[in-house]
C-alpha cells in the first residue's frame, strides 16, 4: 500500500480518503458516479512526490458511508469542503472526473477562496437531462451481480485498463464480487442534474481551469463550445482515442496535461 487511510466525518457521514502523502501543493481527486478513489491510484503515485495528494471515496461510494440520507449536489460539495478543512489542505487543486468533476466545479464556484485551480475530466455544467436517472438505473440493472470472478467483472466493465479500474472498486464476498454502492443512492445522486443545468455556477468559477475531454466522450460539442464561450480563459483539450474514462484509458496523456497545468498553477515540476 502506498497510501494511508484518512477518515473525515461531516454531519455524521463518514468519508474515506486515500492520503498518498507528498509535501507540495495539495491535489484532491474526485471520482465519478459509481466509482471509487482507487481509480486514481496510478495518477496519485505519479503526482505524490511533488504534491500532497488525497483521493476521496465520495458519499455512497467505496469505503465511505454507503447510504447517506442526503445525496444532493450541495451535500457532495460540503463533503469536499470538509475534506479540505479537516485534512488541512490549503487551497488545493481540485481534479474530478464525470460527477466528481461536477462536484469540483460547484465547489470552486461556491468557495473560490478555498480552491487554487480546477481540472475537469469529462465533466461540465450540463443541461437538464430528465431521462438521466432512469438511463443510469437501467445500466446498473444490467450488471450481473454478483460477479462470479474478478476476471468476469473486468470483462463486463470494459476490459483492459478501464475494466481493471472499475473492478478494483468491487468487494469480494463468499458468493462473489459485489459493487460497493447501492443502485438507489446512485440514481438519487443524479436527481438535480436531471432537472437543471449549472451554467451560472460555471461562470462563477474564478480559478485557473483545465477541461480534459475524451474524443469519444459524453460531453456534447455544444456544451464544450458554450463552456469556452462563457469562460474563454479556460484551457481545453480533447484526448484522441479516449472515451469517458480518460484517466483509465489514456493515463499517459492525462499525466502530461496535469504536469503542464499544475506546474503553471503552482510553480512546481511534477512526475518521474
Amino acid at each position: 500500500m502506498t497510501w494511508s487511510e484518512r477518515t473525515v466525518v461531516r454531519n455524521g457521514v463518514r468519508l474515506s480518503c486515500r492520503d498518498h502523502g507528498g509535501a507540495g501543493t495539495p491535489v484532491v481527486l474526485l471520482h465519478g458516479l459509481a466509482g471509487h478513489a482507487g481509480e486514481w491510484d496510478a495518477v496519485a503515485r505519479w503526482l505524490s512526490p511533488a504534491y500532497r495528494v488525497v483521493a476521496v471515496d465520495q458519499r455512497g461510494h467505496g469505503a465511505s458511508e454507503r447510504r447517506p440520507d442526503d445525496v444532493s449536489r450541495a451535500a457532495y460539495v460540503a463533503d469536499a469542503v470538509a475534506v479540505i478543512d479537516q485534512l488541512g489542505l490549503e487551497r488545493p487543486v481540485l481534479v474530478g472526473q464525470s460527477l466528481g468533476g461536477h462536484t469540483a466545479l460547484l465547489t470552486a464556484a461556491a468557495h473560490p477562496e478555498l480552491v487554487r485551480a480546477l481540472v475537469l475530466v469529462e465533466a461540465g455544467p450540463g443541461d437538464p437531462e430528465p431521462e438521466l436517472p432512469a438511463r443510469i438505473g437501467s445500466w446498473l440493472d444490467t450488471w450481473p451481480v454478483p460477479f462470479a470472478a474478478r476476471e468476469e467483472a473486468v470483462g463486463f466493465l470494459g476490459g483492459g485498463p478501464v475494466g481493471e479500474g472499475w473492478a478494483a472498486g468491487l468487494e469480494e464476498r463468499e458468493d462473489g464480487w459485489w459493487p460497493r454502492f447501492d443502485r438507489d443512492v446512485m440514481v438519487g445522486s443524479l436527481a438535480e442534474n436531471a432537472r437543471c443545468g449549472f451554467w451560472d455556477q460555471w461562470t462563477e468559477v474564478t480559478c485557473p481551469t483545465l477541461v480534459i475531454l475524451g474524443q469519444s466522450g459524453i460531453i456534447p460539442p455544444r456544451e464544450a463550445d458554450r463552456m469556452l464561450g462563457d469562460r474563454p480563459q479556460t484551457l481545453a483539450v480533447s484526448v484522441p482515442g479516449a472515451g469517458h474514462d480518460v484517466h483509465l484509458e489514456r493515463p499517459d496523456v492525462l499525466r502530461h496535461l496535469l504536469a503542464e497545468f499544475l506546474g503553471t498553477c503552482t510553480g512546481t515540476a511534477s512526475g518521474r
